[in-house]
């Protein structure tokens, strides 16, 4: 399995201004690229603590951390529970912590849990089963299957942004009277009709500005199955209230709706908590775009601690 690449990586390692000795917390280990930079600026007494709520990503952090033994700490969970986490490892305060809210594609694609539209896999979409605060949750296919036509039309556009989220709607619904929509390659093929219908097109993929058509459903199912935007919202303020004055807090988002969340967040705070030290959200050079695409949509946003 391939390793992912970190999006932005010399941007996060110089805005959280990171020194030897200081305690650091990524809530979003995955491939650990991020953990491994940060690990070797804060050489050599600094501490990592990294949370993921994958347990086959953690053993793969574990794996590609090894050489840094005792200075970092690892534990599977999701990061609503951040602070509660941090107070528990006596990891408070702590002078910086990353959120990548971007997924990993390796650590998902090669999972078998439907978040690739390339591959005939079960629509699962969990990042960590019960990892989830609050237990069990729903799979994409429960999802899918159990939701009315509004309320499907409603996640395509509200989390996906897709122009044709009520088409797409209605011919789920058709679908599933026939058979429950229970694998990746039953939801592809509903979304490329609706698609092929809309253009004019017998393409058996059209393309649209280089986009799959399943791109925009995928991404909204998975905000929902794992509650993402959500989450998100309640981490923020824990995330501040555990930084040390100075510490800094750095976030990378990768669709319009994190990056908002994320923004009024950090402007609601300012001058109360807070300064925000990036007033345009940083994106990737055309250096790194070159070598990994997949930073194209990436946006950091830093603040520092009253």
């Amino acid at each position: 399995m391939s390793r992912h690449v970190p999006v932005l990586l010399h941007e996060v390692i110089d805005s959280l201004q990171l020194k030897p000795g200081i305690k650091v917390i990524d809530c979003t280990l995955g491939d650990a690229g991020h953990s491994e930079a940060i690990l070797e600026r804060t050489a050599p007494t600094g501490k990592l603590l990294g949370l993921d709520a994958d347990a086959e990503s953690l053993l793969r952090a574990k794996q590609y951390l090894y050489n840094f033994g005792e200075r970092a700490t690892f534990v599977r969970s999701n990061f609503a529970r951040l602070e509660e986490i941090a107070q528990a490892e006596q990891f408070v305060p702590v002078e910086a912590i990353l959120f990548d809210l971007g997924w990993s594609s390796p650590q998902f694609e090669e999972r078998g849990r439907g978040f690739s539209f390339e591959k005939d896999e079960p629509l699962d979409m969990r990042y960590g089963v019960n990892a989830q605060p609050g237990g069990e949750s729903q799979t994409a296919a429960q999802v899918i299957n159990s939701l009315s036509e509004v309320e499907l039309a409603k996640i395509f556009k509200m989390y996906g942004e897709e122009k044709f989220s009520g088409e797409i709607a209605k011919a789920i619904i058709q679908a599933r009277k026939v058979q429950p929509i229970e694998r990746t390659t039953q939801l592809v093929a509903v979304i490329l009709d609706v698609y092929r219908t809309a253009l004019h097109s017998t393409k058996e993929v059209p393309w649209i500005g280089g986009l799959h058509p399943a791109t925009k459903v995928f991404q909204a199912l998975r905000i929902v199955v794992n509650e993402e935007l959500t989450v998100l919202k309640k981490v923020l303020p824990q995330a501040v209230n555990i930084l040390a004055p100075g510490g800094r807090l750095a976030v990378i988002s990768f669709h319009s709706l994190e990056d908002r969340i994320v923004k009024h967040f950090f402007q609601s705070q300012e001058h109360k908590t807070i300064k925000i030290i990036t007033k345009k959200p940083l994106v990737a050079t055309e250096a790194e775009l070159s070598t990994n695409p997949r930073a194209r949509s990436a946006k950091l946003r830093v603040v520092e601690k009253n």
